[in-house]
């Protein structure tokens, strides 16, 4: 059994678009979510998705901002089960317009037809604080 590092995880993760990002609803429940990506994939344990101000996932995380997100590669090689990351978090909420533009790529253009300048534009930071990952036969942890 190997152990992967987070550089492996990131290589791996560079062809993951989307995540369930799952936050606590305001009753305790839990509420997940497709997010994109939005082609951060030099992972070192921050991932960044932009929403609106106004949505339930905002007010989710200014309640609570312990996250989780949810991966899952293509099938693998040979008929070989894809990678899954399970990644726990704590979620800040940006409204810098720098730091927008870091981030931004033209594809979500479709979600923010305003880009960058999109009224009440929130970009969501999750910062990893454990990593469990199931790749095949080898599973592991990585502490970030």
């Amino acid at each position: 059994m190997s152990q992967l590092t987070l550089a492996d995880l990131s290589d791996k993760m560079r062809d993951i678009d989307f995540a369930m990002l799952s936050t606590h609803a305001e009753g305790g429940e839990i509420a997940g979510r497709p997010m994109s990506n939005n082609g951060d994939v030099a992972y070192e344990g921050d991932s960044y998705f932009f929403s609106y101000e106004q949505t339930r996932t905002v007010e989710d995380i200014k309640r609570d901002p312990k996250v989780s997100l949810a991966f899952q590669g293509s099938k693998g090689l040979l008929g070989k089960p894809p990678i899954f990351i399970a990644v726990e978090g704590r979620a800040e909420l940006i409204r810098d317009r720098k730091a927008f533009e870091e981030h931004w790529t033209k594809d979500l253009e479709i979600w923010f037809k305003d880009g960058v300048d999109t009224p009440g534009l929130v970009l969501i930071k999750v910062h990893a604080t454990r990593i469990h990952y199931w790749h095949g036969t080898d599973e592991g942890e990585v502490k970030v």
